[in-house]
């Protein structure tokens, strides 16, 4: 069974209402400079341990570019263990925090004026971190695609050769339906409702994600 595009899976996906016990555009915190903090700590780790992270950067007052641009790297680093590759993502956090601040001023500059290529020019960012930033942090028309994107599309039968290819085939069947001012929102909860629905399918069998087409 094929999808005929990415529409009909969008479509689908959201018959099922994956989103309803979430935030509205599945992110916590969506807009803010706490989610270019969640995109980094969660690579390749769960989101559980993420959110340990985060609470303990709240405490201390730490979700803020210029503030955690001068945290000490060892108290930064104990903050977000939890979040795993610890020493290295204390790194790379405080040196983008420095270069955001010196290059755009504060978060609501760089939310409006970065690209994706400062992004990707940042150490410790690819491709699935920069987008995650564009679309959730910066509201930009992005979409995120990632293991779960790719493991859904290969039950029904479609293999890329590239995260540019997979993420293109998903934004192309989309970008007809909704207006420049829609389309931010409508890649968040493409890619939240892919996540979601994949999570809660991971023990069951492939035929249960290829009816997905058929409700």
């Amino acid at each position: 069974m094929e999808l005929s595009d990415s529409w009909e899976l969008f479509s689908a996906l959201e018959r099922l209402k994956l989103l309803e016990n979430s935030p509205p555009l599945w992110w916590p915190a969506y807009g803010t400079f706490e989610v270019v903090i969640g995109a980094i700590l969660t690579q390749n780790t769960q989101w559980e341990r993420v959110q340990i992270s985060l609470e303990n950067l709240r405490v201390r007052e730490l979700i803020d570019p210029e503030v955690l641009s001068k945290c000490h790297h060892e108290i930064l680093m104990e903050l977000i263990r939890p979040s795993g590759l610890f020493k290295a993502k204390a790194t790379n956090l405080i040196r983008l925090s420095r270069n955001m601040i010196e290059e755009y001023g504060d978060f609501e500059t760089f939310s409006l004026s970065v690209d994706r290529d400062w992004l990707l020019g940042q150490k410790g960012i690819g491709p699935e971190t920069a987008d995650s930033i564009l679309c959730y942090a910066c509201a930009r028309p992005a979409m995120v695609v990632d293991a779960y994107t790719a493991r859904l599309l290969n039950a029904f039968g479609y293999e890329f050769e590239s995260y540019d290819e997979l993420q293109e085939w998903c934004e192309a069947g989309v970008r007809g339906y909704f207006d420049a001012v829609q389309l931010p929102a409508a890649f968040a909860r493409f890619h939240g409702m892919i996540v979601e629905y994949v999570k809660r399918n991971s023990k069951g069998k492939i035929i249960s994600i290829l009816k997905l087409t058929e409700i």
